[in-house]
């Protein structure tokens, strides 16, 4: 899986790849809560939100953002690695999502969006691999 690549995102409203969904890993129920509060307040269009569990660790995310709004709602999966998968939200939001995620006070999480490549990946294999790349960048930051 390694070798991904960045690639910059415009803020245009081009929609990006998948299902319009936020697949939402390792957030405790209070911080869901928040989270759906932050969405909520900033007017999205229906963005379908899909809480991870414990077991989801070997489903592919092709079938994770295709679940049912609030799928694992309330559920604790403290195993799991604080990220936000994005999935067929246009340019614009995702930088609105972004903006509005630094200024909610949650902590940080690992980001993504669904690809052609990603959606076949187990949910546990991207996790892993955006830790590693989030460790590489810190390391590159460092003198």
């Amino acid at each position: 899986m390694s070798g991904t690549t960045f690639k910059k995102v415009e803020a245009s409203t081009r929609s990006l790849y998948g299902p319009r969904a936020m697949l939402v890993c390792g957030f405790s129920p209070a911080d869901q809560d928040k989270l759906m509060r932050m969405t909520g307040d900033m007017g999205l269009s229906p963005l379908p939100m899909i809480f991870t569990t414990e077991t989801d660790g070997t489903v592919c995310l092709g079938d994770l953002v295709n679940r049912p709004d609030q799928s694992g709602r309330g559920g604790d999966s403290p195993g799991l690695a604080r990220a936000i998968v994005l999935s067929g939200i246009t340019e614009a939001e995702l930088h609105r999502i972004l903006t509005a995620y630094r200024e909610s006070g949650l902590p940080r999480p690992l980001w993504a969006t669904l690809t052609p490549t990603s959606e076949n990946w187990p949910l546990s294999e991207l996790l892993a691999e955006l830790d590693a790349e989030r460790r590489a960048m810190e390391n590159r930051k460092q003198p």
